[in-house]
């Protein structure tokens, strides 16, 4: 990649999930973070349907500063892809470009279901472009947090205690379900879908006559639900980024304006805020960043990720809550924050996680896929 000319930087954003909003405000929120003279900005927007937004339907997922900031695309790849995917409105689209006058790396902005869970990625490879972020088994690994959190304990890493059901469990056996529960830790505990984030469908549960429509309310968006021992514990996260050789940032903490830190505390309350680095003392923050590591290293991440701890009020105990492997850029969201508070300011973390992206895209191509 050539520094005397404009970096050229694809932006996947929208999708199918029910984190679209989040999406779309982490797109604006780059977007108008990175300077246009050193990168030219080209942007897929993905709607609620799942298809390639046309130019017009662009228009209507970023603000109307930024709209002229950027080139719009109603494809991705190009002609000479292994996979070009399209609009379907050629009479609309702008002409799709590639090679050299196309972007150099995607960047998929894209939370939860059909963008950070390993599809959106998997048809990248595909394609044959690189992007930035974590790849298809990590990405599809860490958003299924059942999944998840198997690996983990397998590598000894603490996670917090759990259970899964399905949701065709819940048309029959609902009380069993409880009882397995109640004796396993009691209330509070809570439910969440096992394949979402930002807390959609995350129920707490502090009596037994919550349980049922907590549960069933979970189920409305994953077949699959996990429900977790209540911890009494401080929120904390920490950011990683690199490949191989990982770092971690500082820790920074969560101070919710909610009585736990749902999708209302972090999207429409502005009581809720960050504290960065967060009151803690230095062995504990060390502990957790080394943890931070370890996770990222078990589901073999690479460019960026999250990692969400509990620390227990009691006792003093560290939790591995879960691992986002594309985090939210939104202006309260905590990843770029935490490197900002680590002396990695926004435009060179960016420069940063291209230069990983195409590194891991090098590595990935200068590997032999037959023995011929």
């Amino acid at each position: 990649m050539r520094q005397d000319r404009r970096t050229r930087l694809g932006i996947l954003f929208g999708g199918r999930s029910g984190e679209h909003e989040v999406s779309l405000t982490s797109a604006a929120s780059v977007i108008a973070a990175l300077d246009p003279e050193a990168y030219e900005i080209f942007a897929a927007g993905i709607t609620p349907s799942g298809r390639i937004a046309r130019p017009s339907e662009l228009k209507g997922m970023l603000p109307v500063e930024l709209f002229g900031r950027i080139r719009p695309l109603a494809a991705i790849g190009t002609e000479a892809s292994v996979l070009r995917v399209a609009s379907g409105a050629p009479e609309e689209a702008p002409p799709a470009v590639g090679g050299d006058g196309g972007p150099e790396i995607w960047f998929p902005l894209l939370h939860g279901p059909y963008g950070e869970d390993g599809t959106m990625q998997g048809l990248l490879e595909m394609a044959g472009l690189p992007y930035i972020g974590c790849g298809v088994l990590a990405s599809a690994a860490a958003m299924d947090k059942d999944l998840a959190k198997r690996l983990l304990a397998q590598s000894g890493l603490p996670v917090t205690p759990s259970l899964t059901v399905f949701s065709r469990e819940l048309e029959t056996g609902l009380a069993s379900v409880r009882e397995r529960a109640e004796r396993a830790w009691g209330y509070p505990m809570f439910s969440k879908p096992a394949n979402l984030g930002s807390s959609v469908g995350v129920r707490k549960i502090r009596r037994r006559e919550e349980f049922g429509d907590a549960v069933r309310d979970s189920a409305r968006y994953d077949r699959k639900i996990l429900i977790e021992k209540g911890i009494d514990g401080r929120e904390l996260e920490c950011a990683v980024l690199g490949n191989d050789d990982a770092r971690a940032s500082v820790v920074g903490e969560v101070i919710s304006a909610g009585e736990f830190y749902d999708y209302a505390s972090k999207y429409v309350s502005t009581e809720s805020r960050l504290e960065i680095p967060a009151r803690i003392d230095a062995a504990t923050a060390d502990e957790i960043r080394a943890l931070a590591l370890r996770a990222f290293a078990v589901l073999d991440g690479s460019g960026l990720a999250r990692v969400d701890f509990f620390l227990d009020r009691a006792s003093g105990g560290v939790w591995i809550n879960e691992i986002n492997t594309m985090p939210g850029f939104t202006p309260i969201s905590m990843y770029a924050k935490l490197w900002a508070a680590a002396g990695v300011p926004f435009a060179e973390l960016v420069r940063e996680l291209i230069r990983l992206g195409l590194e891991r895209f090098e590595e990935r191509n200068s590997r032999r896929v037959s023995c011929g």
